[in-house]
Formats: structure tokens, C-alpha cells, sequence
């Protein structure tokens, strides 16, 4: 038994200074993403583009609307006048094929109308999926660019994130219950990002989240 003790009570020792050593060598940093996110100028520059081209298409949206609206006023019109007991029965199967055909540019236009609506949409989503993407890339390069610098072994995010469920929004905190603040790099890495903003932007407030107001789709029948 002593024999066995001797040969395990090294290796146990052994390792624990191992796993000591390998702590001490671990350099942890912490960052949120959020305020990268939000505060990163070209965050801003994107929200302003998504935002121009959600009103151009909301003022589109409109006129094409207004038009079903005059367009659907005209046809019921030609109803009124199909239903004269003055007119002749000629007359009268006239402007009922006038009518008809009214009906059918009805229909045509609102169909446009919702097929414009639906590309609309898909585009600014697809621009929106596209313009994350590169912000959380260029967020992503400068944080490995001030770890490395300071010779981190592992950046955790301090930021709260959230995950749609249908139409839940539900918060998933962060993993990082304390940290000292004394390793934070967000002001560090911001300022990196925004070295190259123009002298005009505004950086020190957060940025509205991108989610532009989108066309919604005709629903009116005439």
C-alpha cells in the first residue's frame, strides 16, 4: 500500500502543477458585443442606407396604391352606368364589357402591387443579412487584432443576446457572471473600428438596431 501511495501522491502532485501552470497561462479579456455592434460607425452607415431604401419603397408602395384605389372607384363607377334602365340593351352590354375589363386591370395591378411588396421585402432582408455580417466580421477582426496584441488566450462577451422564438423575443444572458472590468476591450477595439470613420459621425451614441420598416403587402379588394 505505501508502495502504491508513493508512486500515486507524485503523479497527483504532477499534475496539479501542471493544470496550475497551464491556468497561469491562460490570459482571458472581455468584450461586449453590443456596444461594438451598435456603436461601430458603420453600423450607423448602414442603418441609414436600409432606412432610404425602406421609404423609397414605402413611397412607391403608396402611389401604386393610390392608383388601385382611383383605378377600383373608376370600375365601380362603370358599374353604376351598366345598370341604367335608361340606355339601350347594346349600350348596356357594353359597359358591362368595359367593366369587366376594368375588373381584370384590377387585378393585374394588385397582384403587381403584392409581387412588389414581397421583392421589396426580400431585398432589404437579404441587405440587411448582408450588412450584419460584414459588421460582425470587421468587429470580429479587431477584437483578434487587440487580443493578440495583448497576448489573450480567450475574449468573452459580456452582452446579453437575443433569440426570436416565433414571436418571443427571449434574452439569453450573458456567461460571464463578474468580471473585474480591469480587461475589458470594448473602448479599445471601438476605437480601432472607428479610426476611420468620417469626421462627421457621430460615434458616441448607440446606433438604432437595424430593422427597417418594410411595405406591408395590398389587402384591399375591390
Amino acid at each position: 500500500m505505501r508502495n502504491l501511495l508513493r508512486v500515486i501522491l507524485p503523479a497527483v502532485l504532477l499534475l496539479t502543477l501542471l493544470n496550475h501552470s497551464a491556468l497561469a497561462q491562460t490570459k482571458i479579456a472581455t468584450v461586449d458585443m453590443r456596444q461594438l455592434f451598435d456603436n461601430y460607425y458603420k453600423t450607423r452607415l448602414a442603418q441609414a442606407a436600409l432606412q432610404e431604401r425602406s421609404a423609397q419603397l414605402t413611397k412607391d408602395d403608396n402611389s401604386m396604391k393610390d392608383d388601385l384605389k382611383k383605378a377600383t372607384e373608376d370600375y365601380q363607377q362603370l358599374l353604376e352606368k351598366a345598370s341604367d334602365p335608361a340606355i339601350s340593351t347594346d349600350e348596356r352590354d357594353r359597359r358591362k364589357q368595359a367593366a369587366a375589363d376594368k375588373l381584370k386591370q384590377l387585378g393585374e395591378r394588385r397582384a403587381a402591387i403584392e409581387q412588389y411588396d414581397r421583392t421589396g421585402q426580400a431585398t432589404l432582408s437579404d441587405q440587411l443579412q448582408h450588412m450584419s455580417e460584414k459588421i460582425r466580421a470587421d468587429i470580429q477582426a479587431a477584437v483578434s487584432s487587440r487580443a493578440k496584441a495583448g497576448a489573450y488566450t480567450i475574449v468573452l462577451n459580456t452582452a446579453s443576446e437575443g433569440i426570436n422564438l416565433g414571436s418571443a423575443n427571449i434574452t439569453v444572458p450573458s456567461p460571464v457572471v463578474y468580471s473585474s472590468g480591469g480587461t475589458d476591450l470594448t473602448a479599445e477595439v471601438l476605437k480601432q473600428l472607428n479610426a476611420g470613420a468620417p469626421i462627421d459621425m457621430n460615434t458616441t451614441n448607440s446606433a438604432p438596431a437595424i430593422s427597417p420598416v418594410l411595405p406591408q403587402p395590398n389587402t384591399n379588394r375591390p
